[in-house]
């Protein structure tokens, strides 16, 4: 293994520590990401001849920027149902995806939420915009830029994780509670232009 992929692995790890440390609420678990987040970033400074105390890709203090999340629309053959997964924390639906995580393509996140989410293995099929979802959120939200995908489900449904305990296909004129994440008029905009082979952007 080079250095470079040695470098982006221990940034994946690091990564994955923050995310941990940012959503957790086990102890234990808070417990083992602090310590990763320390062996990770300590390794780094050594690596790197760098103070990792400076500003640094996990701060926002150097110039704030959006978030960037992936959702995609998966469609039926005759392209009148979209699949949604029920999210455990809300009891509500959205689209699968997620935050993009470091170091994966756009398309790879898709692919990851999709199977994550859904248990569905995915071909993206095309872009099909990418959403400033500001005018739909509370001033209270973070900015967010979300990149919207079609895909194609490819095979049967498996098993998927833990944030999701539901995963059906709805009528796009009668979709089911959503997310308070996202809003109706939103999810629609990405739906309809998914279906009518549009591309939206703003």
């Amino acid at each position: 293994m080079d250095s470079k992929n040695i470098y982006d692995y221990i940034i994946k790890i690091q990564a994955i520590a923050k995310i941990g440390l940012t959503y957790s609420k086990d102890p234990y678990a808070i417990t083992n990401y602090t310590e990763i987040n320390d062996l990770s970033k300590r390794f780094l400074e050594e690596f790197e001849q760098v103070n990792l105390d400076r500003p640094n890709y996990f701060n926002k203090d150097i110039y704030p920027t959006p978030n960037i999340s992936v959702r995609t629309v998966i469609l039926n053959k005759d392209r009148t149902k979209v699949m949604m997964v029920r999210e455990v924390a809300l009891g509500t639906y959205s689209l699968p995806g997620g935050w993009a995580d470091l170091y994966d393509s756009p398309s790879k996140t898709a692919k990851n939420e999709c199977s994550q989410e859904a248990g569905a293995d995915i071909e993206v099929v095309r872009l099909v915009g990418v959403c400033d979802r500001t005018p739909f959120k509370s001033s209270a939200s973070i900015p967010e830029y979300v990149i919207v995908f079609e895909g194609k489900l490819i095979g049967d449904l498996h098993e998927h994780e833990y944030e999701t305990d539901d995963v059906g296909w709805f009528d796009i004129d009668n979709l089911p509670e959503v997310s308070r994440k996202t809003s109706k008029e939103e999810l629609l905009r990405m739906i309809l232009a998914a279906r009518d082979g549009q591309t939206i952007f703003d």
